[in-house]
């Protein structure tokens, strides 16, 4: 008989009997507590982040195998910037700035799923995933990053295939990321005040100006001023009454 294979997602060192893992563990018969364990075990240091895992399960043993894979590169990325999520508008939002070592490491993590021949390559397409998240790379947009890297700027850390991020170098680029941070509240702060002005100018019309569609122009009740040129109704009024006949006076 064929071993039984149970494919499924969990978070790392969180996996239960509870749904997905366990009704797909129960038909095969093997012990679920002992696959939970194992589980958390292989991804204790991935907590927080959704792992591939696969159960082989042998049918008539119940022994079992287990297969960790490793989480997508935008959750890897995510985990070294310290973020809980990209930016919604990567060109104009900058989440996080980190450094080639961490770039480096993440490339290492999903090498057999990267399609770069080399590490050179591989650390290029993740960074083109930190494009699409708003992350800077050495306190450089993504694509400027590419372009260092194809000039050389960092072969020595890539050849050497560097994963520890200096503690200093670290520090350096936590205040760049920090002055980047400030302007881009400081710009939003601008836009958001700019949209209410707006909003503002548009509810409220200038005197004299027509009055949008749908409202009641108001009419004045207001006698007029003293010497001021009477209004066309007053002036109908008043020939009117100048076309009466005097009164005669009394004898």
């Amino acid at each position: 008989m064929a071993n039984l294979t149970v494919q499924t997602m969990i978070e790392g060192g969180k996996a239960t009997a509870a749904p997905p893992l366990g009704p797909a563990l129960g038909p095969t018969g093997v012990n679920i507590g002992q696959v939970v364990m194992e589980i958390n075990k292989k991804t204790a240091d991935m907590k927080g982040m959704q792992i591939p895992v696969k159960v082989t399960i042998d049918p008539k043993t119940k022994e079992f195998t287990i297969e960790i894979g490793t989480p997508p590169s935008a959750a890897l990325l995510k985990k070294e910037a310290g973020v809980e999520k990209g930016s919604s508008n990567p060109l104009t939002e900058k989440v996080a700035d980190i450094l080639i070592e961490q770039i480096i490491k993440v490339a290492k993590m999903k090498s057999s799923a990267l399609l770069g021949k080399d590490t050179k390559s591989r650390v290029k397409e993740i960074v083109g995933t930190c494009q699409s998240m708003g992350i800077l790379v050495e306190g450089m947009p993504a694509h400027e990053a590419i372009i260092a890297i194809d000039e050389g700027k960092f072969d020595k850390e890539i050849k050497e295939e560097r994963t520890e991020t200096p503690a200093e170098k670290k520090k350096m680029l936590k205040d760049h990321y920090d002055k980047v941070k400030a302007e881009q509240d400081k710009i939003a702060k601008q836009e958001a005040a700019a949209k209410e002005a707006a909003a503002a100018a548009v509810a409220t019309p200038a005197p004299g100006a027509t009055p949008a569609a749908g409202t009641t122009p108001t009419t004045s009740t207001t006698a007029p001023a003293k010497g001021a040129a009477p209004t066309s109704a007053s002036a109908a009024v008043e020939k009117k009454e100048a076309a009466k006949p005097a009164a005669k006076k009394k004898k």
